[in-house]
């Protein structure tokens, strides 16, 4: 597997050795209702092997058993059992078994329209505890209904569930409240140069300590969580905005437009200007 982002292509391998339950919106229309295109749970082996280069929409991985490796905000990282990961949208996902272990995990898979606000908030975790058994029961419980002969009688219930244990793990009640407004500060603030002292001095922490606290809460040190902020504006502008990359990356905190845009590759999948014309087209 190639440990950096560079050439990863849209890919689905399954692997003759991994078995997949899958819930497409078109089988349940009532995950259509929270805008979920598909759930699902997998048992995989290698060399089963996703990569998303452009997520329509919030995708949650949780994992209950065995352990894995995702890409995510232009990273390997491992998701190993009580842990879940979670992407926003538009941005570069990918995620394999490792050899001779199993690995089991269930997903969800939004698919938000543009004009409405997704699940993620700005002091949502990326990688952080979860357990993932409730979601995978409720997914099952899903997939068990879709495959009945007769009517579906309980879809619209486990859709809801699953929709709800989603968003418990995107809009955790127990984030630090100095914590929550430091985050919604920086993003009103994204083109003033933010470092870990300023950080730490806004929310009245050590810089020890915010370190600490947001690798617990959102699985990202204080700097890259500034960087993802950064990133999720930029890919919002460009999108909704005619403005120059140049522009764009001043408006996000970027002096240098080529450091702009080699992260934004790096975090994203694309260059901002291929990335805009993908989107637009």
């Amino acid at each position: 597997m190639n440990r950096t982002s560079e050439g990863l292509k849209e890919t689905h391998v399954l692997g003759p050795d991994s078995t997949e339950q899958r819930v497409k919106v078109e089988a349940c229309p009532a995950l259509g209702r929270h805008h979920i295109k598909h759930v699902g749970s997998v048992d995989a082996a290698a060399p089963y092997n996703m990569v998303r280069t452009d997520l329509s929409g919030s995708y949650l991985l949780a994992c209950f058993g065995g352990r894995g490796q995702i890409l995510l905000d232009g990273r390997w990282q491992s998701l190993g059992v009580g842990m879940a990961c979670l992407a926003p949208p538009h941005v570069l996902l990918a995620f394999h078994a490792m050899p001779k272990e199993r690995w089991q995990f269930c997903w969800v898979r939004y698919q938000q329209p543009r004009d409405q606000k997704p699940i993620i908030s700005a002091s949502s975790p990326a990688l952080a505890r979860f357990d993932a058994g409730p979601l995978g029961a409720a997914i099952s419980g899903l997939w068990q209904e879709v495959q009945s002969p007769v009517a579906p009688a309980t879809a619209a219930h486990w859709a809801e569930i699953i929709h709800t244990y989603v968003l418990r793990f995107a809009q955790p009640w127990h984030v630090d409240d100095r914590l929550r407004h430091l985050w919604e500060n920086v993003s009103a603030h994204l083109a003033e140069p933010w470092n870990l002292e300023r950080l730490s001095r806004q929310c009245h922490f050590s810089s020890e300590h915010l370190r600490r606290l947001c690798h617990q809460e959102i699985g990202r040190s204080p700097m890259h969580q500034v960087t993802y902020l950064r990133m999720e504006r930029a890919a919002k502008l460009l999108i909704t905005t005619s403005d120059k990359i140049e522009s764009i990356a001043g408006a996000v905190g970027y002096v240098n437009p080529f450091v702009f845009s080699r992260t934004f590759k790096k975090w994203i999948g694309w260059p901002p200007s291929e990335y805009r014309a993908r989107q637009r087209g």
